[in-house]
């Protein structure tokens, strides 16, 4: 005698399908662009000259994820090295990056938000932790 175990994959499926249509829908956005590379990337450069650049890079992506969300977007992805490039060696890259207090330090930005870091905010912006 040959058994079928198709009405208990029925059952899950039949199950399964409700739980799947119930789920709220996104709407996903892709952004590539041309990234604006540092001039001299053997050099090490001033921490102000790599954030003007970061922030030209981040005027770019701010425009290009407001339009995406004015046209529907919930999530907007973009590129992984978008606001600093990737043409660095080890040690020409550090002005690019933020620092990360050591685990060390007990601080957590949302109970303590009055306590100051090493935070650049953008042009004209604040930071609030």
């Amino acid at each position: 005698m040959i058994t079928t175990s198709f009405p208990k994959y029925v059952a899950i499926f039949a199950i399964f399908i409700p739980c799947v249509s119930a789920l709220d829908t996104f709407i996903a956005a892709v952004y590539e662009h041309a990234v604006i590379l540092p001039n001299r990337t053997e050099t090490l450069v001033p921490k102000e000259e790599a954030l003007v650049l970061m922030n030209k890079n981040l005027d770019v992506l701010e425009n290009a994820v407001q339009l995406a969300a004015r046209q529907g977007a919930h999530i907007i992805v973009t590129p992984e090295d978008g606001i600093y490039g990737w043409v660095f060696t080890r040690e020409t890259i550090y002005p690019y990056l933020e620092d990360i207090p050591d685990p060390k330090v007990n601080w957590i930005p949302c109970t303590d938000p009055q306590r100051e870091w090493n935070l650049h905010a953008r042009r004209g912006q604040s930071v609030s932790l």
